[in-house]
């Protein structure tokens, strides 16, 4: 939000007008209008599913697509938009930490399984020592993958790193495989260039591919990477907003949602 500034020279009565001006922490003005960014999948058609709803409590919806995991954020921060719809609680919480930003989630809609797939190879023990696998670059989801192919034994990694691990994080290589730090939003152009790739599901499904019929290591249902709402902090309780939530966390997503991804890559959780 760009702040207002007056001058001193400025009259008083006027001083005095602008003193009880409202003070917005982001985002539209219009309490009957509520930008949200979003990845163009899951999160943009399930939002798209539910205007009409949002309409009915008299509440526009509209929806800004973005492609990448940073300018959404930058969005709600500078108050350019109301809220996003991409992101897990530690990607956001690293981001809040690395930028100074003031994000909050305040409300959790679902778990995408992140996978390894691979042009190819037609299953895991086909992959090759040495081989190249491509990993999300950005914190948290890179931690996110490393901990993906340590759950199937392929690699160790340092327990002190958590889920920021990088490649040098890991103290474990027997296959000796070589790791490609890649934007996420790329990972699926880059697919036939490397051996395999850790995918965000996100961008797996817009990319064609299913973790339950292609994926050759698939994330857990324990994941803790719940997809949540996100909000700049002050515009939790906004009226707009919680009319969002209460249609976002309704039977007709959770419908939506089970029939438009009917092989698990999209699992609400509420």
């Amino acid at each position: 939000m760009k702040k207002m500034v007056y001058a001193l020279s400025r009259a008083a009565v006027v001083l005095a007008a602008a003193a009880v001006l409202p003070v917005w922490a982001g985002g539209s003005k219009d309490k009957s209008v509520i930008t949200v960014g979003a990845t163009p999948e899951p999160h943009a058609s399930i939002l798209n599913e539910i205007a009409g709803d949002l309409a009915a409590q008299g509440v526009t919806l509209k929806v800004r697509e973005f492609t990448d995991y940073v300018t959404p954020n930058d969005a709600v921060e500078s108050g350019d938009i109301d809220a996003n719809f991409f992101q897990h609680v530690p990607y956001m919480e690293s981001f809040n930490k690395e930028k100074k930003y003031h994000l909050v989630s305040v409300a959790g809609i679902h778990v995408e399984p992140i996978a390894l797939y691979s042009r190819k190879y037609k299953a895991l023990a086909g992959i090759p020592d040495g081989a190249s696998i491509a990993i999300p670059n950005d914190p948290t989801n890179e931690g996110r993958a490393l901990l993906l192919l340590q759950s199937a034994g392929l690699i160790k990694v340092d327990a002190k790193a958590g889920l920021t691990a990088v490649p040098t994080d890991v103290t474990e290589n027997t296959h000796g495989y070589k790791f490609k730090e890649i934007e996420a939003a790329s990972l699926p152009r880059v697919l036939p260039d490397v051996d395999a790739a850790v995918i965000n599901g996100n961008y797996a499904i817009s990319a064609g591919l299913t973790a339950a019929k292609d994926g050759l290591l698939v994330e857990g249902a324990e994941s803790p990477y719940v997809n949540v709402l996100v909000v700049k902090a002050g515009n939790e309780n906004d009226p707009k907003v919680q009319a969002l939530v209460k249609v976002l966390k309704s039977q007709k997503v959770k419908d939506y949602i089970k029939k438009r991804y009917p092989d698990g890559d999209v699992v609400p959780v509420f």
